[in-house]
């Protein structure tokens, strides 16, 4: 996996961090550890390569560093930014 790729299915960005913008079916936004609506069965957005998609979701990237090699550190470690940054 490269930088900038995203593990499939992973969804920990979907997940972990607290998100103060509206999204579809979330006016507003979502808490920290709280599933996206717009996160399907699968784990992947559904509202990926859509306009309505939020900006700070779009901007959000794979990181190896804060996503590490299973989604279970993903989890982990954006949950302890969210921690960190408040």
């Amino acid at each position: 996996m490269s930088q900038g790729d995203c593990r499939p299915g992973c969804g920990a960005c979907c997940i972990a961090p607290s998100i103060s913008t509206p999204i579809p079916g979330m006016p507003e936004g979502k808490p920290a550890g709280v599933r996206c609506v717009q996160l399907d069965a699968d784990n992947l957005c559904r509202l990926f390569g859509n306009s309505r998609r939020p900006v700070v979701c779009e901007q959000f990237g794979f990181d190896m560093a804060l996503c590490g090699e299973r989604r279970d550190q993903a989890l982990e470690r954006i949950a302890a930014l969210e921690i960190a940054t408040r």
